[in-house]
């Protein structure tokens, strides 16, 4: 939502800017809290109101909406704490507001309000503006189309160098991203792109489609946000036109959109990861949504820890007669679980940012193998050695705890990276096969192969 220009406060400079508005507000210093307010960034401002009690907040507030950049703050915010803030103030208010920010910025807000309230919103917006937001809320707000913004410089391939220079110095303020001016032809369909800076270096005769590069990459209006993350971060480029079903250019998305879709893409993977579910904002839950939200991913780990319980029942005998092998079953299961958490995350970075392809999968596979047989080894053999001298009977101990951190890294490395694969295969959110998962599904295969290669060695 946000469109951020300068860095956002943090450390001892943020800290300084929250006391100093907290004290202003305690002392009812409106005037002082005013200037303040009106020379922060409104990035800072954001942060600073998530770390203000909900009085102080709604106080502060009432001073930023005296300021002009409202609307800029508004985009700043964190979705829950904005719609909070903003429900006690008035339809044609926010319509006012809403209608002098960009068109994306705009849908943004609008798309997380309440129904009713964003209707009332509607209702007092000038046709113009209502157009374009309608526009884009027929998109998906995590496609190319939902994300773009329609005020951007497009010009005739026809036009000359001279022409273009001057429909840019008349128009260029109310647009967006004007270091590329994209070329059409026809009725709109996008030709080319020329940067500002060829503009500038060329003859004023000279028509644009001839100094224009033709082969400009583009995205369509149904791009998913992260494989539209993907070609403005591969390619290195500050905007990426989006073209239509016909090839018309119907708009742009701009690389600080894209910052903050691939934050958001990366928090929401951490979080699944952890399996802590993936909302981002769950830190402004209350404790009981907080709650809520974490328990069905902490179902899972129950799940292993039953069946890791009833397995260990199931052997029970052969615990009676070696007890040491209760000692070794925490670090059979946490070895493996580690280094299966640590294949799966790699391979769903991997497959996140591109650097995994689909079709090398039995290569991938073969190499966390490998990984995962030359750790067993290494921590196998620590351990059992360890076994071996700690406890004098039975003698073959050593060899059943290290065969067993083997064989549970081993697996776990490979399983690490198959599952997490097979469900970008089915198209499935790769995130969601670690944390929890993963590591549930090795604690329970890992504590068996250690009592059945015990049962084996050990002839129990």
């Amino acid at each position: 939502m946000s469109n951020t220009t300068k860095k956002e406060l943090v450390g001892t400079e943020g800290m300084v800017l929250l006391d100093m508005i907290r004290r202003l507000n305690r002392r009812n210093a409106t005037d002082n809290l005013l200037k303040l307010v009106s020379k922060t960034h409104p990035a800072d401002l954001a942060w600073v109101i998530r770390h203000l009690s909900e009085h102080e907040r709604i106080d502060v507030f009432n001073i930023i909406v005296q300021t002009e950049r409202v609307g800029e703050f508004l985009s700043e915010l964190d979705e829950s704490i904005m719609i909070t803030l903003v429900e006690n103030l008035t339809p044609q208010f926010l319509a006012d507001v809403i209608g002098d920010m960009p068109p994306d910025d705009a849908v943004d807000i609008i798309d997380v309000l309440p129904d009713s309230f964003a209707a009332e919103i509607r209702k007092h917006m000038e046709k113009e503006e209502l157009d374009e937001v309608d526009e884009l809320l027929q998109y998906h707000p995590e496609t190319a189309g939902g994300l773009m913004s329609p005020d951007f410089m497009y010009l005739d391939g026809e036009l000359s160098v001279g022409e273009a220079i001057d429909k840019v110095q008349k128009r260029s303020e109310e647009k967006e991203m004007v270091f590329y001016l994209y070329i059409t032809h026809g009725d709109g369909k996008l030709a080319g792109v020329v940067s500002l800076r060829e503009l500038l270096t060329n003859p004023a005769h000279r028509q644009l489609q001839n100094i224009m590069k033709a082969n400009v990459m583009s995205v369509t209006t149904d791009t998913d946000q992260e494989e539209v993350a993907h070609v403005i971060s591969k390619y290195n480029i500050l905007a990426v036109p989006v073209v239509d079903s016909n090839y018309n250019l119907v708009g742009i998305v701009t690389v600080d959109d894209i910052i903050d879709v691939m934050r958001e893409e990366a928090s929401e993977a951490f979080l699944q990861m952890a399996g802590a579910g993936k909302d981002t904002e769950i830190l402004l839950k209350s404790t009981k949504e907080n709650a809520m939200i974490r328990a069905p991913w902490l179902f899972a780990s129950w799940i292993g820890g039953v069946a890791a319980l009833f397995i260990i029942g199931a052997f029970e005998e052969e615990l009676k007669q070696v007890m040491a092998l209760a000692a070794f079953i925490p670090i059979v299961m946490g070895m493996g679980g580690n280094i299966a958490t640590q294949s799966s995350t790699i391979v769903v970075r991997g497959i996140a940012t591109g650097s995994i392809n689909m079709n090398d999968f039995r290569k991938i596979v073969l190499k966390e193998l490998r990984v995962g047989v030359i750790l067993g080894l290494l921590y196998g053999t620590f351990l059992g050695v360890l076994a071996y001298f700690g406890y004098s009977e039975p003698s073959l101990l050593g060899l059943v705890v290290g065969l067993s951190v083997f064989c549970s890294m081993a697996m776990a490395a490979t399983l690490g990276t198959v599952i997490p694969l097979i469900l970008k295969r089915f198209d499935i959110d790769a995130a969601v096969a670690t944390g929890p998962f993963v590591t549930t599904a090795i604690d329970i295969l890992g504590v068996l192969s250690y009592f059945m290669i015990a049962k084996f060695f050990l002839n129990l």
